[in-house]
């Protein structure tokens, strides 16, 4: 369902596929247990195109939520355009932004230089 490395002290969790709704809690929880492992690292999540689903995006909202508690900066990736614009619409905005990308690169880049 998801994989995660570190790619120059940010943690980049990949979603590959979207756990349908019974399954948003769980991956919320995988995500937050890495966020939490790996703090306070910048954290880049990416939603591959089989993970663009609703259940999905909420678990990666609920995420940004526990991020913004814990002052981790967080950023999502996506190519979908539609899911770009969700994700910034419903948003938690009374943290730290999400920031939502089209390119990987250039989330990871942002997020470093960000926490330097």
């Amino acid at each position: 369902m998801l994989s995660y490395r570190l790619e120059h002290e940010v943690l980049v969790i990949t979603v590959e596929e979207d756990p349908g709704i019974g399954g948003r809690a769980a991956l919320a929880s995988r995500i937050t247990d890495l966020v939490d492992a790996h703090r306070p690292s910048p954290v880049v999540v990416v939603i591959g195109e089989r993970a663009a689903g609703s259940a999905a995006v909420s678990a990666v909202l609920r995420a940004h939520q526990f991020c913004g508690r814990l002052g981790v900066l967080m950023s999502v990736v996506t190519h979908s355009a539609p899911l770009r614009r969700l994700l910034e619409a419903d948003a938690d905005s009374r943290g730290l932004r999400l920031v939502v990308h089209a390119r990987m690169d250039t989330a990871i880049s942002s997020s470093f230089a960000a926490a330097a």
